[in-house]
């Protein structure tokens, strides 16, 4: 990049009010690691990886996660728990602060894009106060040439200063952090948090927004892989229910493991690399997130054996939120560029712990809107403190935290493409059978994995079916590999009354979860809710 050009970026940021500043214009990943071991910011781990602290915060803060009401946004944003209203004014006051504490420092700025089919994609300017966020941006988003960087000019901007806190008093936040969309003007800002995971969230909450609603694209929070009869398939579902695991086949080619945008003929990609769970990690378990940990990948809030520098990927003292981040490249058997055709097999993932799901259930178009607004999973003892028994978790479309529109016009979307497409849905449950947690057993991945590759091979398109008296699914009788006795969840129970109490305790909590989705739902859709016994 000539000095011209940067001379000319400089002056652009120096017109937003960052003045004074030293900026390092994209800079190799090599340079930005080589900086942050440099400053104390980073420790090389065994592995080449470079770790982390991400600070006070080891997760998003989504009660401090705000979006400015105004005339973009006032009609159309889905306002809430989850959607909060910012002032104008006060973003205006909060980007001015921000910018001055940037100001005469030492920064990161890097232009990289958004969605992998060209037809939608989105330019983005990120200006980062520490060199390994950047090196972060680098990892997750697409890479332009150098070319394309020439010529680069971005649509939205994204400023990122973990150093600056805001004043609540002054600036309107609830406390010192903040992530703040402005769609008006095309503007992300991240302060008084490290957690990179806002960054990346921050720019799919705006693509969730934008692809719906002015280029009639679903934004998907789901993973998607490729078949060699140019296949592909979806993956929905919330953390812990399997999305990466069963997306990573060897068999086919990862498309992307978290979020998509499915057009009138496309699958393709937002990001370009991966942002994985780590706690617990083994090369037996998960090969391909294994090794992926290599020089170029982030590691954040990990633990070292001691005395070494070897990660104990086992060790949650600092946070079970334990991360990687990684180009999607770290990656042998990927789709390159990352998109591929209208999908064949969607499957929404939920980790039932009630144990009252069937593995695997062929889903109605209405069924499927249903189960996508609703977003079920469990969580079980020990996730969370003050968690003693299962406790069912629904976030709509799989994805609420993200979603600024109401969740039906993501499901009316997945209705009509289903239908259009021909896809088949199913829900697959990865949690327990022959009891709830504490009783029954986790469905083995062994299991799991061959129902699904039977659904994409199309061996269930012609068994016979039965259907579930509560929930009203679809239940293949048989199943190539798979025992018959646990494709019916209450043959697996030794107590089939318990099992009925317990199926209709979740029913009624699907009921009550979608009482708020009624209004905005068509009457097929709310007749496929559960029906409990009587």
């Amino acid at each position: 990049m000539s000095a011209t050009d940067n001379s000319a970026k400089n002056r652009a940021l120096e017109a937003l009010g960052i003045k004074n500043a030293t900026i390092h214009w994209n800079l190799p990943p090599e340079k930005l690691e080589e900086t942050a071991i440099t400053k104390g910011m980073a420790t090389r781990a065994s592995n080449g990886a470079i770790c982390v602290s991400t600070g006070k915060f080891t997760g998003r803060a989504p009660k401090d996660r705000f979006i400015v009401k105004d005339e973009i946004t006032s009609d159309t944003v889905w306002w809430g728990d989850i959607n909060m209203p910012f002032e104008a004014a006060k973003f205006d006051l909060l980007l001015e602060d921000l910018t001055a504490y940037l100001s005469n420092k030492e920064i990161y700025a890097r232009d990289a894009y958004a969605c992998a089919d060209p037809r939608y994609r989105l330019n983005i300017r990120f200006v980062t106060e520490l060199p390994w966020s950047n090196e972060f941006v680098y990892n997750m988003f697409l890479r332009p040439t150098e070319e394309e960087l020439a010529e680069f000019t971005p649509e939205w901007m994204v400023l990122n200063a973990p150093g600056f806190e805001a004043d609540p008093e002054r600036h309107g936040t609830r406390q010192k952090n903040f992530a703040i969309l402005n769609f008006s003007k095309k503007m992300i800002i991240i302060g008084g948090t490290g957690y990179t995971g806002e960054i990346k969230k921050g720019i799919f909450s705006a693509l969730n927004f934008i692809l719906p609603h002015d280029k009639n694209v679903l934004s998907m929070h789901c993973s998607a892989n490729l078949g060699e009869d140019n296949d592909t398939a979806l993956f929905f579902g919330l953390s812990g229910t399997g999305k990466t695991t069963l997306s990573a086949d060897p068999e086919r080619k990862l498309i992307g493991d978290d979020e998509h945008g499915w057009s009138a003929d496309s699958v393709f990609n937002f990001e370009g690399g991966c942002y994985a769970k780590c706690i617990n990690l083994s090369e037996e378990k998960e090969p391909d997130i294994f090794h992926a940990i290599k020089p170029g990948a982030i590691l954040e809030n990990v633990v070292f054996y001691p005395g070494t520098n070897e990660v104990n990927y086992d060790d949650g003292s600092i946070t079970e939120n334990t991360r990687v981040s990684y180009p999607i490249y770290h990656i042998r058997n990927i789709v390159e560029p990352s998109i591929g055709p209208a999908p064949k097999n969607i499957f929404f993932l939920t980790a039932d712990a009630f144990g009252v799901l069937p593995p695997i259930s062929r889903l109605t178009p209405a069924q499927a809107a249903y189960q996508f607004i609703s977003g079920y999973t469990a969580k079980v003892a020990g996730t969370e403190e003050g968690i003693t028994e299962p406790v069912t978790v629904f976030s709509a479309c799989f994805g609420a935290p993200f979603m600024p529109l109401h969740p039906t016009v993501y499901a009316d979307m997945l209705s009509r493409k289903m239908q259009e497409s021909g896809a088949n849905v199913w829900l697959v449950n990865t949690g327990w059978s022959g009891g709830p947690y504490g009783v029954g057993e986790r469905m083995s991945l062994k299991i799991t994995r061959s129902l699904i590759k039977a659904a994409l091979q199309g061996e269930l398109d012609n068994v016979e079916y039965e259907t579930h008296e509560i929930f009203g699914l679809a239940m293949p009788t048989s199943c190539p590999g798979v025992p018959t006795e646990v494709l019916n969840p209450k043959n697996t129970w030794a107590d089939k009354d318990a099992y009925d109490a317990k199926a209709n305790h979740l029913a009624g909590e699907f009921i009550k979860n979608f009482e708020k989705f009624k209004s905005g739902a068509s009457q097929e859709v709310r007749a496929a809710a559960p029906k409990p016994k009587a």
